[in-house]
């Protein structure tokens, strides 16, 4: 398929189409969202029929043209837009000039988290979105299994939740809108240990068994889990501070303990070393 003739007018019916996506209620109806970059739009290309359009400036056409002859080798229909038009369907303030309309990615609960799942993360009240963002890449990197949101979460489509991830997105099952009770139900007879990161915990990551098949679960950036949530969990377990710092971020303290965790097993069971 041939790329389109370019276009210049940010009132098209294609562009409007496209930059209505980085409102949620729009995302939902049309189950598309925005992947913006050449690292996310490279990794949404890597699975069947998840990109339905691509535009492209002239600049990163030349820039990127593996990603673009990739685009249209698959049927993609890929636009040429101009710095204006890009600028209108960016959500950067320096657009990288390349950007994917994808289709919904998430599965339910049931398939994200299977039984034999060993390392899961789980965000409840996580609402700011480069931090669950970067908590999915960082899951990502760690071995997890899965990424669950639950429905007090931001949403995983979110533009800067999706800039954030770097692709991650794209990696690993998420499942979305679920339910903390329901999914904490799931997780356990799935087999899997809650343990709720929270800087309430009596017990720290030094204290308890890490190789055990785990699901983590992390709370709001200002105020954590709240008291029925950390009930749900077989234990809640702090980040030992060892200097003066009050407190981690949620990002940090996610990275400390997922990787904590994905060390334990690789240790108990040397056969999952990549």
């Amino acid at each position: 398929m041939a790329a389109g003739p370019e276009l210049t007018n940010i009132k098209s019916p294609r562009v409007k189409a496209a930059r209505r996506l980085a409102k949620r209620a729009f995302r939902e109806r049309d189950r598309a969202f925005l992947a913006e970059g050449p690292q996310a739009v490279r990794e949404a290309m890597a699975l069947d029929g998840v990109v339905t359009e691509v535009f492209v400036t002239a600049e990163a056409r030349a820039r990127h043209a593996a990603i673009v002859e990739r685009a249209l080798r698959a049927g993609v229909p890929v636009h040429g837009v101009s710095g204006e038009v890009m600028a209108e369907l960016a959500q950067t303030v320096t657009p990288q000039g390349l950007l994917a309309v994808c289709r919904f990615v998430h599965v339910p609960l049931a398939e994200a988290v299977p039984q034999g799942a060993r390392l899961v993360a789980v965000m409840a009240h996580v609402r700011d979105p480069g931090n669950a963002g970067t908590v999915l890449r960082t899951a990502d990197a760690a071995g997890a299994d899965a990424v669950v949101f639950t429905d007090a979460s931001v949403d995983p489509y979110n533009g800067k939740c999706v800039r954030a991830g770097a692709g991650s997105l794209f990696h690993l099952p998420v499942a979305t809108g679920v339910d903390v009770r329901n999914a904490a139900e799931h997780l356990r007879g799935a087999g899997l240990r809650l343990l709720a990161a929270d800087g309430s915990g009596e017990a720290t990551l030094d204290d308890v068994d890490l190789a055990r098949p785990t699901a983590w679960i992390f709370g709001n950036e200002a105020w954590g889990l709240p008291d029925d949530i950390l009930d749900l969990a077989d234990e809640v377990v702090r980040v030992p501070i060892y200097g003066r710092a009050e407190s981690l971020n949620l990002a940090t303290a996610a990275a400390v303990c997922l990787y904590a965790s994905a060390r334990a097993m690789r240790v108990a069971e040397p056969s999952v070393r990549s």
